[in-house]
């Protein structure tokens, strides 16, 4: 644990790490809440379902978009338009009783709108500590994610248990404001300047390390989804209420495990199969949720899967921050940002479906099938994969060599 002590040795790291927990921390509940809201709203999951996947639409155009803008404009104003235009339209949303149409387009606002966090704290780490530590902030970091979106839908599921789901998307909302503020007054904000891409936008693709660590983070976090929504309707009481706190009981013992794993196993030295070995513990975990839905067997499982998710997270933060230049890293993140809020709505959405059709093991194993392809997208990378063993963990230098002709 001497690892995470030193951190605390650079300032600003743990104000950081904290104030971005809390305004990344709505989008741990919003998957559920929306999904819960719109079903309460219009009585069936589908129609939450084409909700999620309309905010999806917009979260994928505003990751790589709202990260370059950063570059050119600043993060401060970025975020400070982006997290009060998000606020408002999810307690327009929840206040609101509206046309399932008008909805939609709200949800898809809300999209557009989200407050690239992710891409600009990650951007911060290597500039807030040295490249011998950035392994364990990364590991921190992921640990800490962990904390979003697993121990968001636990929150998610107790206020809507003892209110409702319009309580429980103004919470969210609070969260997102008051956590957005707490961020963006950080000074060590102020201290880290992006620097504008000399390339154009998505040219940061061109990384296969990028596109691989995007596509893993959409299987693996949609995965995440469609099992929180599976064990909350697994719970869920004979009049089809979402108050049952035995779902939040699994989802904290899921987020315990993660956390664990986070701190014993994140800041490893990466090898190639990493990721793939920490993907493959989750699936194990996961895929034995099928044989029962009692809630000891739940929480054993979900344990045991849970130690390799926030080390899977690690993984994908070391893999980008050690092969991208530091002023196309805003960028990548907001691509792999935007996988992973795309595959918060889409695992929400599959889940609403397969649940409608076939019950809480519907979702259960939309999940184990998300987490299945999630595991040989990271077998089949194995070649592009970074050794990453007794390497300083800091992006390439901006400069390139340039061969001049000899007369």
């Amino acid at each position: 644990m001497g690892l995470y002590r030193d951190l605390g040795k650079n300032p600003g790291v743990f104000r950081v790490l904290g104030s971005q927990l809390m305004a990344r921390f709505p989008f741990g509940m919003l998957s559920i809440i929306m999904l819960l809201h719109i079903q309460v709203a219009y009585g069936d999951y589908t129609s939450a379902g084409i909700v999620l996947a309309t905010q999806s639409v917009g979260q994928a155009v505003s990751g790589p978009l709202s990260s370059r803008l950063m570059g050119k404009w600043g993060m401060r104003p970025v975020l400070t338009v982006t997290s009060i235009a998000c606020t408002a339209l999810l307690v327009m949303i929840a206040m609101l009783h509206l046309p399932l149409v008008v909805v939609t387009v709200l949800a898809l606002l809300v999209g557009l709108a989200t407050p690239p966090i992710t891409p600009a704290v990650r951007t911060m780490y290597p500039k807030l500590v040295p490249g011998k530590q950035l392994s364990a902030l990364f590991s921190l970091d992921a640990a800490a994610q962990e904390i979003i979106w697993v121990v968001g839908p636990v929150v998610a599921v107790f206020v809507t248990s003892q209110f409702n789901t319009t309580a429980g998307l103004c919470v969210a909302a609070g969260f997102m404001l008051l956590g957005g503020a707490w961020f963006i007054s950080s000074p060590a904000l102020g201290k880290v300047k992006l620097l504008p891409s000399k390339r154009g936008l998505g040219a940061v693709l061109r990384y296969p390390t990028v596109v691989i660590s995007t596509v893993i983070g959409f299987f693996f976090v949609a995965s995440f989804a469609a099992i929180e929504a599976g064990i909350v309707a697994a719970f869920a009481g004979p009049d089809g209420g979402h108050g049952s706190m035995e779902s939040g009981l699994v989802l904290a013992v899921f987020a315990g495990g993660s956390l664990v794993g986070g701190l014993l196993i994140g800041h490893r030295e990466m090898r190639p199969w990493s990721p793939a070995l920490r993907i493959l513990l989750v699936l194990a975990g996961t895929a034995a949720t099928l044989f029962s839905l009692n809630i000891w067997w739940l929480s054993i499982v979900l344990f045991i899967g849970g130690l390799g998710t926030a080390p899977t997270f690690a993984a994908i933060s070391t893999i980008v921050s050690a092969t991208v230049r530091f002023s196309e890293t805003a960028e990548a993140y907001g691509w792999i940002g935007t996988g992973q809020l795309v595959g918060v709505a889409t695992g929400s959405a599959l889940a609403g479906i397969a649940i409608d059709v076939a019950g809480a093991h519907g979702a259960l194993i939309v999940s184990s099938g998300l987490l299945v392809a999630c595991a040989i997208v990271a077998i089949v990378a194995l070649r592009w994969m970074p050794d990453l063993r007794g390497r300083s963990i800091e992006p390439p230098a901006e400069t390139g060599t340039v061969t001049i002709p000899l007369p």
